[in-house]
Order: structure tokens, then sequence, then C-alpha cells
């Protein structure tokens, strides 16, 4: 995997060798991964897997004409070749007013700031499969645990580079540790899995590895035996393994590329009050040894801290500069780009903020309810927002978890449960995108 110097020098080649064959513009990516995993299985060594790629992409502009292109090969010769085939291929493809490369005086300018994402350390694959089967060691342990699908811990490194020919030049390196354990509880048709998982950029920040064993255990013989929930409107309390999946389908609803396809249940609602007016929703991109932290975004421009909701209200589109551009308005730093196409449109550190209740308090005066921890399927419309999801979970009875029920749907529309969101005051930050037990009332389950 080649470095970050050679990551940069790589894409300054690619935009010279477009502007030597006529584009009037360009933008270059080059991105290095290296992954390396171990998995167990029943005490055994089951797999041991590594590894590297490079890759680069480049767009180019010939006029309002442009096309994107990528490949593994990075020599001279192979990029001479790309940049001359993406040229061609831009002055065939038909012209788009909005396209272009991110407003020149917007650019970001370095130094970028150090956002400690980088583990100076790598473990060995037998510090690996130490991990491993130590997560797996302690999941088994669980009583009511009978079988294993496996302990896995890996370890990546990863080189991000990105130059445009408005003379944006920058790139940064990230590291990823990972622990995990998946284990069934019970026998025969009454069998249940459960699983637990933590990823981290430093080795440091992460639970030990029997401490992740143990909770996969525990959650596996949670569900045995699980009940079964009548159909009617109840309250739903989402635990933070599934609180954050909420988080994913507003932001995907504030997407400039979305609002302007008129493709978004958020369409025309920019100055509606559509939370309580205490829920708080931010996004950090600077968040130190955050998961989706960055520096700057994937057309260049800088990054900032942002406030998504707030006073119960959005607080703009996120845009990249084609649907900025569509919209009027101006890019929001929240493009993101791999080798291959163009630009698309993503958050990085996404939290709502706590609440001041505990779980326990929220759910006290619940008398007939259901506290989800899993959800599956993907029954949500981005235009309407109808939700709809299988799940599973434990009952709430008289303000307390009364034993695992499975095999019922949730639904509800997204407005609706956005406006009847309580957040508890359990927030965790180890995700990519986090949010404390939430609570909303006057839910569809459909269950017997």
């Amino acid at each position: 995997m080649f470095d970050m110097s050679r990551a940069e020098e790589r894409c300054a080649t690619l935009i010279a060798f477009a502007q030597r064959f006529g584009a009037d513009a360009a933008d270059a990516v080059a991105i290095g991964d290296m992954s390396e995993g171990v998995q167990v299985r029943l005490g055994a060594l089951e797999d041991v897997e590594r590894s590297e790629s490079e890759a680069a992409g480049l767009r180019v502009f010939v006029g309002q004409r442009s096309a994107s292109i990528h490949a593994s090969d990075l020599s001279d010769a192979a990029l001479s070749a790309l940049a001359e085939r993406a040229v061609d291929m831009a002055r065939a493809a038909t012209e788009d007013q909005f396209a272009g490369l991110a407003p020149r005086d917007m650019l970001a300018r370095g130094p970028f700031a150090d956002l400690d994402l980088e583990d100076s350390s790598e473990p060995t694959p037998q510090q690996l499969r130490a991990m491993a089967q130590e997560a797996e060691d302690a999941a088994r342990a669980v009583q009511g645990v009978t079988n294993s699908e496996g302990g896995s811990a890996g370890f990546g490194r990863s080189v991000v580079a990105l130059a445009t020919s408005d003379g944006f030049s920058g790139g940064y390196a990230a590291t990823s540790h990972s622990i995990s354990a998946s284990v069934v509880a019970g026998t025969g048709s009454g069998m249940q899995r459960d699983y637990a998982w933590r990823q981290a950029r430093h080795a440091t920040d992460l639970l030990p590895p029997a401490d992740i064993g143990r909770l996969a255990g525990e959650r596996a013989v949670a569900r045995l035996e699980p009940g079964r929930l009548p159909s009617k409107v109840m309250p739903v309390v989402f635990s933070p393994r599934v609180s954050n999946g909420l988080l994913g389908h507003l932001v995907g609803a504030m997407s400039g590329a979305s609002i302007a396809r008129r493709s978004s249940f958020l369409l025309d609602r920019l100055d509606d009050t559509l939370f309580d007016s205490s829920i708080v929703i931010l996004d950090d991109p600077h968040r130190l040894r955050g998961l989706r932290s960055r520096p700057f975004d994937g057309e260049g421009l800088p990054t900032a801290a942002r406030t998504l909701v707030e006073g119960g209200k959005i607080t703009g589109w996120l845009a990249d500069s084609a649907s900025a551009r569509q919209l009027g308005i101006l890019p929001t730093g929240h493009a993101v780009r791999g080798a291959g196409g163009g630009p698309g449109i993503s958050v990085s550190n996404v939290h709502l903020a706590a609440g001041t209740a505990s779980p326990d308090d929220l759910m006290s005066d619940v008398s007939d309810g259901v506290y989800v921890t899993e959800l599956f399927g993907h029954g949500v419309n981005g235009v309407t927002g109808d939700y709809s999801r299988g799940a599973s979970g434990f009952r709430i009875v008289d303000g307390a978890l009364a034993g695992p029920v499975a095999e019922f749907t949730i639904a509800g529309n997204l407005l609706d449960m956005f406006a009847a969101m309580i957040p508890a005051n359990d927030l965790e930050m180890h995700r990519g995108m986090n949010a404390p037990t939430v609570r909303i009332d006057g839910m569809t389950i459909a269950g017997d």
C-alpha cells in the first residue's frame, strides 16, 4: 500500500495528464487500503486473511461535460491512458449546467488539523487471534450459550489523497481496530443468536475482548423463549443499538441531491417545526479519533461542526457542489468520494444529544410497550417517510422489561416519529452515528 506522499503525487500526475489531453478542469483521488482479520470458531482457527489495494479515480470537465473513471494500475503509462480516455468520454457526454469543481474561493487550505485518526501500533496475526479467542471464550462461558458463530478481530489502515486543478491538495491517514463475537443460545427450534462488536481508530479505545464476548453471550441468552406481541398502538423504546438508524433516515432526507430530485419527505419543510424544541442533533467531522472524522470533504472543501437540528427545526440541506448549484445555495462540505464515480453526499460523526431521563425513567410510565433491540428489513420510503420494519426485543409491562418478544413489525411515519422522539441520558460515542435510548409513543405494532 502506498504512503501519503506517493498518493498525493499520483493525484497530481493524474491532474497534469488530464490537462495535457484537453480537460478544462479535473480532480483526482488516490486511496490505499490494507486490512487484516482473524476469525476463530469453537476454539479453533477458522480464517486468516489480509488484503491490500491501491486505486485512483479521475473526474474531468470539458466545458459543462464531465466523465469519471478509475483504475488500480497507478503507473505513469496507465494513468496517462486513463486521463486520455476520461477526456474522450467527457467530450462525448451530454452537457450538465450544474457540473463543475467546488468553488475555488471556498477550497480548504492547509495545514489541516490533526484529528488523531492513525494508531502507530499494528497488531500481529497472533495478537489478533488471541483477541478473537478471548472474545469467543467469554461469550461461550455465559450459561445458556450452546454454540458459536465465531469471534473475530481485525485491523485496517487507509490513506486518502485528493487534488484538484484549482490548486487544492491534501490527504490523511487512518487506522481501524475491531473485535466481535456472535453466539447461539438454546437448542433446537428455540435457538437464538446475538452478537456484540466494537470498532475504534486506536486499540486503546476498544473494550476488552472478554467484555465484548460476554455481552454477546448475555444478549443471546436474554432472547430465549420469546413471546408474541398483540397488534395495537403502543409506545416503542429504541435501544442505542438501533436508535441511531433514525438519524440515518433524517440525514438521508436532508441530502441536497434528494431535495433537488424532489424525492425527500422533508421537501418544503425547511421552516417547519419537526421535533420537540429540546432535540439537538449535531455533525462533528473534527471529533478526535472519530470513525467518520475528516479534515476536508470529497471536493476539497473545509469541514466544520454543524448543528443539524435545533429549536425543533432542521438547519438546512447537506450539499455537494452540484446539488448546491441546483438549489441555489453554497456547498456545505458534505461531499464524499471514493475512487469510482463522482462525489456523493454524507455526514460525518453525527449524534443525538442526550436527554435528562434515564432509560428506566423513560419507560417507567409505559403500561404496555416494547423495547426494540433489533430491526430488519428495508421498509422505509424516503419520499413519503412511511416507516415499517421487522423487529425483536423485550415487552415493557408496567414500566419494566417483561421478557423477550419477536416476530413483529413496527410502523409509523418518520415525521410523526421525529415529533414524538424523547431521548434518554445514556448516550455513548463509539459509533460513527450515535444516539441514546429513544422513546416514541403512538407507533403501530403488527403482531398476533
